[in-house]
């Protein structure tokens, strides 16, 4: 088989060898977590409970209607305590349910439904019922990648997992101990999109699970038409663009999305979410992470109730070096944020939590563009990353536009390559927000 991937991209040291071949331990014995209302790309849901209700394991706590929302379920029995705004991982406060734990082992599960069997609009209703959104990261409602405009016809259905983020093993830990859940996950959007063709894509340092995920297709009925196609380990194959460029050879246009060239993508840990709320009627309620960095003393794959305080966490189940801790990132980190402590909630989106000491988290002083064109060369959007960043410093945010600041995907690529420490995406980030702003302002005027 050969292997693919994608022009530009970096390989930044894997780092992975600390937890790669740890199993997933399973905690449930937290006493409180703090479930974030709002854990989706979308509009905002509002809370269903009130302070002092008892509330099941699985029982949903937040909702609201509109196609962009996805609700939220309690992850544990217990009493709602609070319902007030607490640090999220995006640096913001934001309202959170906090719910106390009673010990009691009673869930809220919906039904179990063949996915295999019932009808696109009910798997679909199973799926936004469940609360399920992206596991890699952005957190885009499950449900609306899935019901794509009638003239956007979908061929594809690929899932990612490549885990190119250092440090990070919990997709592989996933489909090393459950690669049925994987096959069975992706045969029900399949079936729901009317597709016969499905990819997983591996990056080949994981390419000792390809025997094993072709066994599971096999074995199972519902396996045929999904391959898995090995991917070349380079950051970032994971990129939902990149993926798909690497895969079929399309390139999703310029602010264009997956489904304007017949594709859909999502996470492994998606797949295995979708499953499990068929299989179990269990909604989105826990979340697989990564617990690394040079400062953690016990690196672990877990397995937690969403709104679990990593801190909580601290020091039965992981132990770290406090002294050491100079940053502390939720997710990986290449596109992951840096968070002031470790008092923060897991979220359905959380895919890892590093504690990094000195020699990681080392922040070089910032010095001036050499011209080398090492960023340009690296882009994997094909982007002048260079010149994104004149504009920028120019404050012309029209040319930055013109150059495509908002096709820029954040993954940092351009920023670890720089030979000078540029915080180009940092400046990217800003730019977006600053373009979008404008945007909105002059539609403002227009519509005076």
């Amino acid at each position: 088989m050969s292997i693919k991937t994608f022009k530009g991209g970096a390989h930044p040291p894997e780092r992975k060898h600390r937890t790669e071949g740890l199993p997933i331990e399973n905690v449930r014995t937290v006493k409180q977590v703090v479930i974030p209302v709002n854990q989706h790309f979308g509009a905002p849901i509002q809370p269903l409970v009130k302070v002092g209700d008892v509330v099941k394991r699985g029982q949903k706590i937040a909702d609201a209607d509109g196609r962009m929302t996805v609700p939220v379920h309690a992850s544990i029995s217990g009493t709602v305590k609070k319902i007030e705004p607490r640090l999220q991982p995006n640096n913001l406060d934001g309202m959170a349910i906090i719910i106390e734990s009673d010990g009691s082992s009673e869930t809220a599960f919906l039904p179990p439904l063949d996915g295999l069997s019932c009808t696109k609009d009910e798997a679909l209703a199973r799926i936004r019922e469940a609360g399920i959104v992206g596991m890699g990261g952005a957190g885009f409602p499950a449900h609306v990648k899935l019901a794509p405009p009638p003239n956007k016809p979908i061929d594809l259905v690929i899932a990612n997992a490549a885990e190119c983020e250092p440090y990070l093993t919990i997709d592989e830990r996933m489909m090393e101990e459950a690669p049925g859940d994987l096959v069975l996950g992706m045969a029900i959007v399949m079936r729901a999109l009317g597709v016969s063709k499905g990819v997983i894509g591996l990056e080949d340092n994981k390419s000792h699970l390809q025997g094993q995920l072709e066994s599971a297709i096999a074995s199972r009925h519902y396996g045929n038409g999904i391959t898995v196609q090995l991917l070349k380990t380079k950051y970032p194959q994971g990129g939902e663009k990149m993926l798909i460029t690497a895969i079929t050879g399309r390139e999703v246009p310029s602010g264009g999305l997956p489904m304007d060239v017949g594709c859909v993508v999502h996470n492994v840990g998606t797949f295995k979410a979708i499953a499990d709320a068929f299989q179990e009627g269990k909604p989105l309620i826990d979340r697989g992470l990564t617990v690394s960095g040079a400062a953690c003393k016990t690196p672990k794959n877990l397995m937690v109730p969403v709104g679990t305080l990593v801190s909580d966490l601290v020091p039965d189940v992981i132990q770290i070096d406090e002294e050491a801790v100079r940053r502390v990132i939720f997710g990986g980190p290449m596109m992951g944020p840096s968070l002031p402590n470790w008092t923060v909630p897991v979220q359905k989106n959380t895919s890892g939590v590093l504690f990094m000491d000195e020699r990681e988290a080392k922040v070089y002083e910032e010095g001036p563009c050499i011209r080398c064109g090492r960023c340009m060369r690296a882009c994997s959007c094909r982007l002048s990353p260079a010149l994104l960043n004149n504009a920028l410093k120019a404050n012309d945010l029209d040319l930055a536009e013109q150059i495509g600041v908002m096709d820029c995907i954040e993954c940092g690529t351009c920023s670890y390559v720089c030979p000078s420490h540029i915080q180009l995406v940092q400046r990217f980030r800003v730019g977006k927000q600053l373009v979008r702003a404008k945007k909105q302002k002059e539609a403002q005027r227009a519509g005076k």
